[in-house]
């Protein structure tokens, strides 16, 4: 059965079309990015990636070869072994590699001989890779969204987790991203996504949402920690209606404490993540912050956190960059629980369907 070779637009519309998505790039490519949903089937691993790449530079791309194919041909039998023999005479795989080329094509060439319907992306990850990039302000451009405003720790985050469990849809940012969005928001021992990833984290997300329906979305800069929003979609919610969440400086304090208690258990932490802000706050007040984390008295250091610096620069970039900001839909949450927090959801989703 012939290899059939897709172009990596079409890729994109049809990728549901297929029983299975094979990355037949190294496990390292594979973690920097990759399609969505795909999984890892290495022709050559790190190790062999790079010293198949080293004797073509020192000895001459005809040895080089020789050795790739050989270590490409045990790899894809190992893999043939593990995962294709329960497979059925049906089972349609679309397979790619960096650029279609030899690593796909040798996977490709096997499971088509055995009789399976074979799908090579043409082009391979770098088409793949381009062809997302310009399909995002499409996808980011079609919906329609609501943008959830509100200072730090007034519960945005569980807010669009709430409205998420009612049905809404929801895209939530900081969740894609692994990072809380501040100086602060560092989440230890969960990495962020290469921009790669987190893009196609993205574009997986929006081609699910329908047009028809709203997007809630909290308000974020254009960063997210290190990773950066797509233009196209960073401008649509900027022009986008807002909802203004209130919660009482008492209640957002509680709220942060539960949602950072790395930072209540591990003081030395959250004193050496402080060091971030000497140069917005002066050391002189970072180092009376850290003196009352380090004798307990945390809250206090949040509160000041919150009114003296979280509070009004959130304020001045809302009214700056949310041009539907002034007219933001007024809601207020009269505690952190989790039953304010479902009423609430419940409250926005009428009144959207009211409108």
């Amino acid at each position: 059965m012939p290899v059939h070779t897709l172009p990596a637009a079409e890729a994109l519309r049809q990728l549901a079309d297929f029983d299975t998505v094979i990355d037949a790039r190294s496990e390292g490519e594979f973690a920097l990015d990759h399609l969505p949903g795909a999984i890892n089937w290495p022709s050559l691993n790190n190790s062999e990636r790079i010293a198949i790449g080293t004797m073509y530079k020192q000895v001459n791309a005809f040895e080089a070869k020789k050795r790739g194919a050989a270590l490409a041909a045990r790899n894809i039998a190992s893999h043939i072994e593990r995962e294709v023999m329960d497979k059925p005479r049906g089972w349609k795989p679309l397979v790619y590699c960096w650029r279609g080329g030899n690593r796909s094509g040798a996977l490709a060439t096997i499971l088509s001989a055995i009789g399976f319907h074979v799908t090579l992306v043409d082009g391979g990850y770098k088409a793949w890779r381009a062809a997302l990039v310009d399909d995002l302000p499409r996808l980011a451009e079609r919906l329609s969204y609501r943008v959830v405003c509100g200072p730090t720790g007034s519960g945005k985050t569980r807010l669009l987790q709430a409205l998420a469990t009612q049905g809404a849809q929801v895209l939530d940012l900081e969740d894609l991203a692994n990072h809380r969005s501040s100086v602060l928001g560092h989440i230890p021992g969960l990495p962020q996504p290469s921009q790669k990833a987190f893009d196609s984290l993205i574009w997986n997300a929006l081609r699910g949402f329908d047009p028809a329906r709203v997007v809630y979305v909290e308000a974020e800069s254009k960063k997210v920690g290190n990773v950066r929003v797509p233009d196209a979609l960073i401008n649509a919610m900027r022009a986008s209606p807002c909802l203004d969440l209130q919660l009482s400086d008492h209640q957002r304090v509680a709220l942060l404490l539960e949602d950072y208690d790395f930072f209540v258990t591990d003081p030395a932490h959250f004193c050496q993540r402080l060091d971030a802000l000497t140069e917005l706050r002066g050391k002189e007040v970072v180092q009376s912050w850290q003196a009352c984390v380090m004798a307990g008295d945390t809250p206090s250091v949040v509160l000041a956190l919150l009114t003296q610096h979280y509070d009004p620069m959130y304020a001045a970039s809302i009214r700056r960059n949310f041009k539907q900001h002034a007219e933001a839909l007024p809601c207020v949450l009269q505690d952190r629980s989790a039953g304010a927090l479902a009423a609430l959801a419940t409250q926005i989703i009428a009144s959207e369907s009211a409108v």
